[in-house]
C-alpha cells in the first residue's frame, strides 16, 4: 500500500532455507517505513466463546495428580485434555470427568507428544462435528489437538457477518490455515477464500472437510507452501485481499525445511500481509498462541505496522468460558490464546 524506501539499511534476512554452505539466503525483503499517525486503539479487548451448537467448555481444574485439564464436548464426544493454566479447583464432580470418551496422556508440554486413551469404549481416529453451520472431521491427534481451535469462533463470527453484509464479494487470505474450518466459515458466507498451511496432512485434511461441508463448489484455493514465501510472491503479483487471518505458530517448518520463527519473522510477516490489504480492506486479524508474552507486544506490532493506514486496532485475549454449571457465575473462563486485529474504522 506505501510506496516508500525500505526503512532499514540492515536487510531483513529469511533465514528459512539455509544454503547447503551454510550461508543466509537472501532477504526477502527490507520492512518498509511508515509515517503517520498510529492507528486509535481498543485494549484489552475480550472476546468470549461460550457454549456452541458442537461445542462447549464443561470444566477445568488441577486432577488428582496436581495437573492442570480441561473437560470439553466435541459434537458427540467429551474430551479430556492437558490445560497449565487451570489452576484452581474442577468444579464437576470426578465421576462426571470419569465419563469422558477420550482423554490425552502423555507429555503434558503444550507441543508434547502424547496418545488417547478411550476409558469406555474404543473410539476411531475422527468423527463428525458442525460449528456455525459448516460440517468437518474432528481427529484425535498426538499432539492433543482435534482439529479445530473453537476460541476462534469470535473470530469466524466476526469475519462471516462482514463477507455477509458486505455489497461486494470479498477476497480472503487465510494463512496458516491448518484444517481449513476457517476458510470453509468464509466460503459459506460467500467470500473467495485462499487457504494457505505448509503440512501436505493438513491441506488434505482441509480438503476432506470441504467435501463434508458440501461445499466444493465454493472458490477456495488450497495451497500447500511456506506462509512467508507465498505472501512475498503474492506481493510481487500485486494480489489483494479485503480480510486476512493469520495464525502463526511459535515455531514451524514449511514442506522444503523452512524455519519459522514468531518473533523473528512476525514483523517482516505482517508487513507484507499490509501491502496485500485491498484498496478497500475489511480487516487484518493475528491470532497468537503458546507465547510468552502479553498481547501488547502484538498489538504494538500492529498498531506500527498500520502506521498511517488509520483505523483502529483491537486487542486482547481469546477467552472459552465454561458452559457445564447450574450457575452462570461459576462458569469461569480459560484463557487460550493473544491476538490483535486492524479494522479500517
Amino acid at each position: 500500500m506505501d510506496d516508500a524506501e525500505p526503512v532499514y539499511s540492515a536487510p531483513v534476512f529469511d533465514r528459512r532455507a539455509a544454503e547447503p554452505s551454510g550461508k543466509q539466503t537472501a532477504p526477502i525483503r527490507p520492512l518498509i517505513p511508515r509515517s503517520g499517525a498510529l492507528p486509535a486503539q481498543t485494549v484489552p479487548m475480550i472476546l468470549e466463546t461460550g457454549h456452541e451448537d458442537g461445542y462447549g467448555l464443561l470444566d477445568t481444574g488441577v486432577n488428582a495428580a496436581g495437573q492442570g485439564e480441561k473437560l470439553e464436548q466435541y459434537g458427540d464426544l467429551r474430551i479430556v485434555r492437558p490445560e497449565a493454566q487451570a489452576l484452581w479447583a474442577r468444579g464437576l464432580a470426578d465421576g462426571v470427568w470419569d465419563r469422558a470418551d477420550a482423554v490425552f496422556t502423555g507429555d503434558m508440554d503444550e507441543d508434547g507428544i502424547g496418545r488417547w486413551a478411550f476409558p469406555n469404549v474404543p473410539l476411531g481416529e475422527t468423527w463428525p462435528m458442525k460449528l456455525l453451520g459448516v460440517d468437518f472431521h474432528g481427529r484425535l491427534t498426538s499432539f492433543r489437538h482435534v482439529g479445530v481451535f473453537p476460541e476462534q469462533i469470535a473470530h469466524w463470527r466476526w469475519m462471516a457477518d462482514r463477507i455477509t453484509e458486505s455489497k461486494r464479494p470479498l477476497k480472503v487470505l487465510n494463512l496458516f490455515g491448518y484444517t481449513g474450518v476457517a476458510s470453509l466459515v468464509a466460503a459459506k458466507a460467500g467470500a473467495e477464500v485462499t487457504h494457505v498451511d505448509a503440512s501436505k496432512k493438513a491441506i488434505g485434511w482441509a480438503r476432506e472437510n470441504q467435501a463434508l461441508a458440501r461445499l466444493d463448489d465454493r472458490p477456495i484455493r488450497w495451497i500447500c507452501e511456506d506462509a512467508m514465501k507465498f505472501i512475498a510472491r503474492e506481493e510481487r503479483r500485486g494480489s489483494r485481499y479485503d480480510i486476512i487471518l493469520t495464525d502463526p505458530p511459535k515455531f514451524g517448518r514449511g514442506p522444503n525445511g523452512e524455519v519459522w520463527q514468531l518473533f523473528e519473522h512476525l514483523p517482516l510477516m505482517l508487513d507484507i500481509c499490509r501491502e496485500l490489504l485491498s484498496p478497500k480492506p475489511v480487516g487484518l486479524v493475528l491470532t497468537a498462541y503458546s507465547i510468552r508474552a502479553s498481547f501488547y507486544a502484538i498489538h504494538e506490532l500492529m498498531r506500527e505496522t498500520m502506521r498511517g493506514a488509520g483505523g483502529r486496532v483491537e486487542s486482547g485475549e481469546l477467552i472459552l468460558r465454561e458452559s457445564g454449571k447450574p450457575d452462570p457465575d461459576d462458569c469461569r473462563a480459560l484463557s487460550t490464546s493473544l491476538f490483535a486485529r486492524w479494522l479500517p474504522q
